[in-house]
């Protein structure tokens, strides 16, 4: 069994590919995968009143079931630092719109930053969908 920890976090409103690729990112650097999300009151301070689309009991129960992942964790601040320092990661893992230095918990381990997949982002999936 893998002995690193791999931690990622967001609020994985509406799962979509870029996700999934993410979180086999997580899974490709041989450790257990955790995965932070943040709670519905949390997502709607982050996001606005009209989010989250998919309620946090069902996000979680989603994400359990996905192959790269081994344990998702709910937490309710605006970040996930405390739940960092309390899981004690090996490395971070974030999407291609952070730098390094602008993760939070960079000061707790190393930090991997994983590039999007074109064409995918909830925003974007959610204005698809609005769309038509």
């Amino acid at each position: 069994m893998a002995s690193n920890i791999i931690f990622t976090n967001g609020c994985f409103d509406v799962l979509h590919r870029g996700h999934v690729e993410l979180l086999k990112y997580c899974k490709d650097l041989d450790g257990k995968v955790i995965v932070g999300i943040n709670s519905d009151e949390s997502v709607r301070r982050l996001k606005g009143e009209s989010r989250p689309i998919v309620n946090q009991l069902d996000r979680k129960f989603i994400l359990e079931s996905i192959q790269f992942v081994d344990q998702v964790i709910i937490f309710d601040e605006d970040t996930p630092y405390n739940l960092m320092k309390s899981i004690n990661p090996d490395v971070i893992v974030k999407g291609g719109d952070y730098n390094k230095e602008d993760v939070v918990g960079n000061d707790l381990c190393q930090v991997r930053i994983f590039k999007y997949v074109p064409g995918y982002s909830t925003t974007k999936t959610i204005q698809d969908f609005s769309s038509r």
